[in-house]
């Protein structure tokens, strides 16, 4: 079997101190001594002849097995260097095209080189038996990770998600695609690196006509949006289930085995909006999950190096020495109507810097005409009246009763002399009248309450 040296048994016999021993103990001799592994000890009991090496790779355990392969944790015999090796199950070598598809995957993945991608550094096959020699990442994967975290930070969430889509970037420079994107094909190293694991292999056992176990879900999703098999946004939908998953803890997509339930469209369009899971969500984040799942395919992402640079943008924002301040307004756009400079430059300074977006109109009708067309365009609108007079006010309720602007949260402000404006104002949960003069605090403070509010819708 070539497992042991003569000079390894030599030294198990001196221990027993005689060489007449049964096969069990001298076995668990050199199970104990470490020289022998459980699952070399346990073939060789079964009376097995094969298994043990693949090329030159000493198979040292099983880590885990898949519908398609098995996957070993070996050292190479003369340098001793740790690799996964991963092996095409005996169930598909009988079928030309499951191996024809399994070695061209390998190969093609064997060209990528990229931190976030598990290198592949080699693929065999002969004497019907094939397989990969891969890195073996010292750690779990991001299914297991976050089964015992529960749900990550946004931070972590965000790095990982960020690690997941500059592995998908670099391979769509070589026109490859994953096609099983789940968070048990992201494996997590020691030093907290996510890398990506069995590009293209999920091809292997799939036709256009009966999809595997492993392409189903994409199979639903291609079929729901109406884009061919190969779309590479269909990994930048299931990389947002992930994030979602991470954000929140909650898969995205419900938990079923029932085929026909997971081809079905309902279970795409069923997905709770995550800012409805978790309001406290940054803003940024929210978008950047609700543009990457979009079942619109023309919506979503059009590529990973797309989502990539939303994914840096956010953590830049994130990082900044001034995050606290920046987390306060999320990114989240207001509107200001005030045709008075001064007002207008005292309000962009003050909620940009808190991390809002601000825009800044100066008449209501051309405002109303602005969120007609996109009621997206403000999370909040400000109306002052101490500039615009009874058209603040007009404008204010003309706003309220339209049906595309009447949920979006509005602050009327009125100077003390308006003050009787406030009892013909349309004045709702989410519409309210405030009273000059207001400290920017206390303004920042209900600002922050509406708009919370509005990103619950």
């Amino acid at each position: 079997m070539n497992l042991l040296s003569q000079r390894e048994l030599e030294s198990a016999w001196s221990e027993l101190g005689t060489r007449n021993v049964s096969a069990e103990e001298l076995q668990r001799v050199l199970v104990r001594r470490e020289l022998l592994t459980n699952y070399q000890a346990d073939r060789l009991a079964r009376g097995e002849k094969t298994g043990y090496f693949y090329g030159d790779y000493k198979v040292l355990y099983l880590v885990g097995t898949g519908s398609f392969a098995r996957v070993y944790r070996a050292v190479h015999k003369d340098t001793g260097k740790v690799v996964a090796v991963k092996v095409l199950r005996k169930r598909y070598i009988d079928d030309p095209k499951n191996v024809e598809q399994f070695i061209r995957e390998g190969e093609m993945g064997a060209k990528l080189r990229h931190p976030n991608i598990v290198p592949i550094f080699e693929v065999s096959s002969g004497r019907r038996v094939y397989y990969m020699v891969m890195d073996f990442v010292e750690g779990r994967n991001l299914r297991e990770f976050v089964r015992v975290r529960k749900k990550l930070s946004v931070e972590e969430a965000l790095k990982f998600t960020t690690d997941i889509a500059a592995g998908l970037a670099y391979a769509a420079e070589f026109g490859i695609c994953h096609r099983d994107l789940k968070l048990s094909n992201v494996l997590m190293s020691s030093t907290g690196r996510a890398q990506l694991v069995d590009f293209g292999l999920a091809n292997v056992a799939d036709d256009d006509d009966n999809a595997n176990p492993r392409t189903i879900d994409y199979a639903g999703l291609e079929r729901a949006t109406g884009v061919r098999k190969d779309d590479s946004r269909s990994d930048i939908y299931f990389t947002g289930c992930m994030f979602y998953n991470m954000l929140t803890g909650v898969p995205p997509l419900a938990d079923t085995k029932d085929r026909s339930q997971r081809l079905s469209k309902t279970r795409f369009d069923d997905i709770k909006p995550v800012n409805k899971i978790d309001p406290s969500l940054p803003h940024r984040i929210v978008n950047i999950v609700n543009k990457a799942m979009e079942l619109d395919v023309a919506k979503r992402y059009q590529s990973a190096a797309e989502l990539l640079a939303d994914l840096q943008a956010a953590a830049r924002r994130l990082n900044t020495k001034d995050g606290d301040a920046i987390e306060e307004g999320n990114d989240r756009p207001v509107m200001i109507i005030d045709s008075n400079p001064q007002f207008q430059d005292l309000f962009r300074k003050n909620l940009k810097k808190v991390g809002y977006r601000v825009l800044v109109v100066s008449d209501t009708e051309r405002a109303l005409q602005r969120l007609e067309g996109d009621t997206k365009a403000a999370d909040c609108v400000v109306f002052g009246c101490h500039s615009l007079g009874k058209q603040g006010l007009e404008g204010f309720n003309q706003f309220a009763k339209n049906e595309q602007t009447k949920n979006i949260p509005a602050i009327l402000l009125l100077t003390e002399k308006q003050s009787p404006y406030k009892q013909a104002a349309d004045l709702a949960e989410h519409r309210v009248c405030v009273q000059m003069p207001l400290k920017m605090r206390e303004f920042r403070g209900l600002l922050k309450k509406l708009v919370g509010t509005a990103s619950q819708d």
